[in-house]
């Protein structure tokens, strides 16, 4: 080799010159040649006389015999002689038994390995062609049979199939019967040829038609001979007009490319020795009839002159290695994408993997593909309401007066303090000694304006600027308010401040002078349906609960009753609806 030369670089036949893929298909090959052919029916075991005929000048029959002895090389005539080279100056000839005559059968079978997609079957008779004979197919490796094609002098008779049906493309995969091939000139031996395409009006659009390509597909070839053709030599029962009928072939020939549907271009041995495609495109399986695992992004479609149909993996941003098919999506997308992600890694969820888990957030110092995309949240278990963080910056919900990223400090003006509830609280300015309850005081008097024993009515459903469901987790003294942490559950309806409307842990602020009235009556690990109004400020931010606000042990029958109040004021419903309290 010139050192200086370039090395030939094999152009691979299903990508262009820039790499971009397209259609590519097995050559087309005799797929018979070489290939074992079993036979019902071989003379030679035990030997056997077997006699040729031929027409004399003057038009008489002249035999000649021969013996048939699978035990000598010379007088063998066994089916491999079916699909080795056919010469013919040198004509190798299987040979039946004698005289195998209707209704038995004598049946060649051939196992092509794999799916091919066939354009003719070709028969060469040493003998005379039989007077009737099917070609079937298989497309199971021989677990089940169709009908390819009937030869017969009487269709009719034979099959039960009349011999001028036309093909239509209603019945394009209807196997056809022919007597032209039996009355011709049968001693003279002859080719019978079968193509599986000729007349079918789908053809010349193949591509596009399922029907025709499932028709040419085939595993087996079977060759069944019903009915010799003897012109009724055998009524004269003599030995040797016996023995001068028999089948009788040169060549077996199946023309056709390896089934790959446009996604190879060669069939190869796999490591167990079948017979397989090369796949290209991102395709998978024996005749690449599906695509490979994470390429689901769009359906399998068998490539064609127009498109190479290509398998196209999912995008999961590198967080996930498996991935499957969804039509809605994918017909939604306008036919573009139809991949959703599986078992998304690295702390990513979503159908591509893009969105960070709860309890993390998206880092934004590295690119979504990194492994490293999404940290985790970790707000401080006492300062934050909860576990949960803003998925795009990070930041905790933190309680009251306390501040930073993961509510790990207190607010300016504000100080620690050893309550789990409150960590952070404002100091008060002039230290005074807790109140003393004087049940005489004007403050103790609570008045006859308490909501504590009246109905819930829709009209002060709609009056209130809140509906809440929520459970009493903790309780705080501060100053003349009793500060409860509660957890809310539902909400029925939205305050003003939109910073309220959200489930979980917030502060519901009551007087102490009310609480002492038992108006409002709140306990500790108990659940309350809660109306009212908002009473904004800045140093008390949450709900307020006095003895004009509703507040009720919650009951489960409530549900149904709420929900209608929520219509009801969607509508603009003005009209009385209530529920009993017991």
């Amino acid at each position: 080799m010139d050192l200086f030369t370039e090395p030939i670089v094999q152009e691979d036949p299903c990508y262009d010159e820039v790499d971009k893929p397209k259609r590519c298909i097995p050559d087309f090959i005799n797929a018979a040649f070489g290939v074992d052919v079993k036979a019902s029916s071989t003379c030679g075991s035990p030997p056997s006389r077997y006699c040729t005929s031929n027409t004399d000048k003057d038009g008489s029959i002249i035999r000649n015999c021969f013996i048939c002895d699978a035990n000598h090389a010379k007088r063998q005539h066994p089916p491999a002689y079916l699909t080795d080279l056919n010469n013919p100056n040198n004509l190798t000839c299987w040979i039946s038994e004698p005289f195998v005559q209707f209704p038995h059968n004598v049946t060649l079978t051939l196992s092509l390995g794999k799916k091919f997609e066939l354009t003719y079957v070709s028969l060469q008779f040493c003998s005379a062609r039989p007077d009737s004979m099917a070609i079937y197919k298989s497309t199971d490796y021989g677990k089940t049979w169709v009908p390819f094609q009937y030869y017969s002098s009487n269709c009719k008779k034979m099959y039960g199939k009349p011999s001028s049906l036309s093909v239509s493309k209603t019945n394009e995969q209807e196997a056809l019967c022919t007597e032209d091939y039996s009355n011709i000139d049968p001693l003279t031996g002859a080719r019978v040829g079968f193509s599986t395409l000729v007349g079918r009006p789908s053809a010349y659009d193949f591509d596009n038609s399922p029907v025709l390509q499932d028709w040419v597909t085939a595993t087996d070839i079977m060759i069944v001979f019903n009915k010799l053709n003897t012109y009724g030599d055998e009524r004269q029962d003599t030995e040797i007009a016996r023995e001068s009928y028999f089948y009788a072939l040169s060549d077996f020939a199946v023309g056709g490319r390896c089934k790959c549907n446009g996604h190879a271009s060669q069939c190869i041995k796999d490591r167990d020795g079948n017979l397989v495609c090369d796949c290209k495109h991102n395709t998978a399986g024996r005749d690449c009839e599906r695509c490979k695992p994470f390429h689901y992004d769009r359906p399998w479609a068998r490539a064609t002159q127009r498109s190479p149909n290509e398998c196209v993996a999912c995008n999961c941003n590198l967080h996930a290695k498996h991935c499957r098919f969804n039509m809605e999506l994918y017909e939604l997308s306008g036919y573009t994408s139809g991949g959703v992600c599986r078992k998304c890694r690295h702390q990513t969820e979503g159908r591509f993997c893009q969105h960070c888990k709860e309890g993390f957030y998206r880092d934004p110092k590295k690119d979504i593909t990194h492994r490293k995309a999404c940290k985790a949240c970790d707000c401080h278990p006492v300062g934050a309401l909860g576990r949960t963080c803003n998925a795009s910056t990070g930041q905790c919900q933190c309680k009251d007066g306390v501040i930073g990223l993961t509510c790990n400090r207190c607010a300016p003006g504000y100080q620690q303090s050893k309550s789990p509830i409150a960590p952070c609280i404002k100091p008060s300015k002039v230290t005074r000694p807790p109140p003393v309850y004087n049940p005489g005081s004007p403050e103790a008097k609570c008045g006859n304006k308490c909501n504590k024993k009246k109905r819930l009515e829709f009209k002060k459903f709609c009056k209130g600027q809140f509906a809440i469901h929520a459970e009493v987790v903790a309780k705080q003294d501060v100053g003349e308010f009793v500060k409860f942490t509660i957890n809310v559950l539902k909400l029925y309806k939205q305050a003003p401040d939109k910073n309220l409307n959200r489930r979980g842990e917030t502060v519901l602020w009551v007087p102490k002078v009310d609480l002492q009235c038992n108006c409002p009556r709140i306990q500790l690990k108990e659940k309350y349906m809660i109306v009212g109004n908002i009473r904004p400020n800045e140093t008390r931010p949450g709900f307020v609960a006095d003895r004009r606000t509703i507040v009720k042990k919650w009951r489960n029958k409530w549900q149904n009753k709420l929900r209608d109040f929520q219509k009801n004021e969607a509508r603009g419903n003005c009209r009385q609806v209530g529920y009993d309290d017991d």
